[in-house]
Formats: C-alpha cells, sequence, structure tokens
C-alpha cells in the first residue's frame, strides 16, 4: 500500500529579497568559492537563453498582414494559408506551394543537356588566330569550364571525369575530344569563370559572410576522439549574395588567416549594379566596411559591438544612426526595422553550397582552389534558376 503524508502549507515569504547590484552579487559568488572563469561563464549561458527566449517570443508568433481597404489592386490567386501559431513552443512544419514545380527542378540538376549544351558544343576547339605568343591551345575555355562544372557537380576526380566526359561523347556519337586530366588541372590555375545570374532592374540588397572549405585533415569524428591534429588546414570563401533572388553575386577566395572585413571592399568592387543595402554581422563592423558601403551609396545594416559609442567624426555616420536608433528602440527593434534578419540568407547559401558539392577541395594551390569554388557557385545560381521552394509555415498537430 502507498504511503501517504501532508506537506505543510508554504508560507508566503516576510519580504521580497534586495536587488544586488552585479558588483555585489560577483563578491558573493567569489565568498562561496567560486572562480571568475565559472561566474563568466554562467553569464554566458544566461544571456543566450535570454537571447533565444527573444528570438522566439518576437518571430514565432504568427502577425497576418492586414489587407488595404483603399487598395485598388486585383485580388491575388488564393493560397493555402498558414494556420495561426497558438503558442512559441508550438513546432513548425513547412508545407511547399510549388511542390511540383520544384520537382522538376531537382531533376533537372542532374541533367546532362543542361550542363552540356549545343552552344558549348559548337564552341568546344579554342581559335588558333588568337595571335598570341607560344603553342595556340586546343580546347576552348568554355570546353574547359563545361568539364570542370561536371566534375563538381557530380564530385568526380580529374581521371574520372575524363573518363565520364569520353563515354558521354561516345553515347552522344561526337568525334570531339576530352581534353585529359593534366590538361585540365593546368587550365583551371588561370581560368576565368563568370558567375551566371539574372540581373536587377533596381538596386539590390547582398547580404555577406564567408565559411570554410577544407583541403586536407582528418573528418571531424577522429577531431572529437583523438583532436586537432598540425595538417587540417581550410579556405576561406567569402559571399555576396542576392538577398532577392537568392543568386551568389560576388565570391573570393582566401587563405584562412585572412579576416573578413578585409574582403568586403573587394566584394562590392565585384558587383557591378548599383547597392541598396548591405547586410552583414558584428564581424564587418569597421571603419573601412563602413565606407567602403558608404562609397557605394548603399545603406549598412551591421550591427554595432556592445562597446560602440558615438563617434561623431563623420567616418562611419551610418553606425552613429544605427547606435542612436538602438538607444530608442533596442537592437531587436532596429534589427527589426532595418530586415537584419535577411543576413541568415548567407547561412543558407552556405548550407546549400556544402551540402550539394561537400565540404573539401581537390586542388592543392590557391589558384585552382580559387576556380573549384568559382565553379560550384557559377553551378549553384545555375540549380538556383531552375527553381527554388516556396514554403509557408504550419503547426504541427
Amino acid at each position: 500500500m502507498p504511503t501517504f503524508r501532508t506537506l505543510p502549507p508554504p508560507q508566503p515569504p516576510e519580504s521580497a529579497p534586495p536587488k544586488l547590484t552585479r558588483e555585489q552579487a560577483i563578491a558573493r559568488l567569489l565568498a562561496k568559492g567560486l572562480t571568475l572563469e565559472e561566474i563568466e561563464e554562467e553569464e554566458c549561458r544566461a544571456a543566450a537563453l535570454h537571447a533565444a527566449a527573444l528570438v522566439r517570443a518576437r518571430y514565432w508568433l504568427y502577425k497576418p498582414a492586414s489587407a488595404s481597404p483603399t487598395s485598388a489592386k486585383p485580388a491575388p490567386t488564393p493560397q493555402p494559408a498558414a494556420s495561426p501559431l497558438p503558442a512559441p513552443s508550438t513546432k513548425l512544419r513547412y508545407h511547399l506551394r510549388n511542390w511540383k514545380h520544384y520537382t522538376q527542378a531537382l531533376r533537372q540538376r542532374a541533367s546532362l543537356t543542361l550542363w552540356l549544351e549545343q552552344d558549348t558544343i559548337a564552341a568546344w576547339y579554342a581559335d588558333r588566330r588568337n595571335r598570341k605568343v607560344g603553342r595556340p591551345a586546343t580546347y576552348s575555355d568554355t570546353a574547359i569550364r563545361a568539364i570542370l562544372t561536371l566534375k563538381a557537380v557530380f564530385c568526380l576526380p580529374l581521371r574520372q571525369t575524363q573518363g565520364f566526359a569520353h563515354s558521354l561523347f561516345q553515347l552522344l556519337q561526337s568525334d570531339l575530344a576530352v581534353p585529359d586530366y593534366t590538361t585540365l588541372s593546368r587550365r583551371s590555375a588561370d581560368l576565368d569563370v563568370p558567375l551566371p545570374r539574372r540581373r536587377a532592374d533596381e538596386g539590390l540588397h547582398i547580404v555577406i559572410d564567408s565559411t570554410g572549405l577544407k583541403v586536407y585533415g582528418e573528418g571531424e569524428w577522429k577531431t572529437r576522439q583523438h583532436g586537432v591534429s598540425k595538417r587540417r588546414t581550410w579556405r576561406k570563401v567569402h559571399l555576396a549574395i542576392d538577398e532577392a533572388r537568392g543568386e551568389i553575386v560576388a565570391v573570393l577566395t582566401t587563405e584562412r588567416s585572412v579576416g573578413d572585413c578585409e574582403k568586403l571592399p573587394d566584394l562590392l568592387d565585384a558587383v557591378g549594379e548599383p547597392l541598396t543595402q548591405v547586410s552583414a554581422d558584428g564581424g564587418y563592423d569597421t571603419v573601412v566596411c563602413h565606407q567602403a558601403i558608404a562609397a557605394r551609396k548603399a545603406k549598412a545594416a551591421i550591427p554595432p559591438r556592445e562597446t560602440a559609442v558615438l563617434d561623431e567624426t563623420g567616418r562611419w555616420d551610418a553606425r552613429d544612426d544605427a547606435l542612436r536608433r538602438i538607444e530608442q528602440v533596442g537592437v531587436a527593434g532596429w534589427k527589426q526595422e532595418v530586415g537584419y534578419h535577411r543576413r541568415s540568407l548567407a547561412e543558407t547559401m552556405m548550407y546549400r553550397l556544402k551540402t550539394t558539392f561537400g565540404e573539401r577541395l581537390s586542388g592543392r594551390t590557391l589558384a585552382r582552389q580559387q576556380t573549384e569554388v568559382r565553379i560550384r557557385c557559377a553551378a549553384l545560381n545555375r540549380m538556383t534558376q531552375l527553381g527554388m521552394p516556396d514554403s509557408y509555415p504550419v503547426a504541427a498537430a
């Protein structure tokens, strides 16, 4: 038989405990035997939990858009409406509106006719009348780009890429010669790779960030088990993404020791269209970055550091304006006003780049690695142009 015991009713506190300052709380914790490192770690953990709670409260609540009664535009085609999300703890699911179109786009990504068009075959051999010094090249840059694109899309080494292209031309009953793997490796060092993308009629809003691609080294499992070795080498990839179309408009590949803020002016120089806004994280909060954005007459959406103060020298007026606005509405309100949350599209692009082509580079020199990254970005832009998912959130049952 279970035993029961009666608990006394809880007694209300006589008075609320006095509110301590941060210095008093640290002194009390130090008296209990805690170290400064443990106190700072606990503060960081509490700050992270508080930030996560603010994000859930702000962005997980569904707010239906209010229709304007004075609008004279025709009513749009009815779309499946997202059900209201009752609570921040509700698990979200996403449904696609364009499932049929997106499925067809995913199928076309592996179509050989997409990566080897008739125009490419017609311009397969190089023009021997270029009047350059030395022996003229046999294959054109278009042919080398086509073969290297097949290598990137189907994740093949150089020798297997040569065999794959040779068998493909046999099936096509074409007498075109295939460049050998040494020619592909040599020509990739100085190959010009344009990024195919749709030109915008108005100014661009670009988001900027960087990621790393491994050259050689152990995998994550061995690293977790036995630690990091000296032979783990990475290359840093700096990306500028069109926020509206989801395409890569500029890419740079550097050594891993190069800072993110150092390459922002070069990324902006690679974009020929006018810019309206540049969004980046706090790592780009420098004078050089703000001056480069101001020179393009664009709006900078870069969150200032916690220790930032007003400069009042005119070197970065956008940062001073952000500080004044943050003092009025807070950091979360400022990010909502400038659309800073759209910067997460850069993280999405990095995820797509790594899951589609892998997280490793096969080239062993920086010049070949730069070409390899640009080939991947150009192929990813063509995949984006085929079709992207259009989803809306619903509450899980």
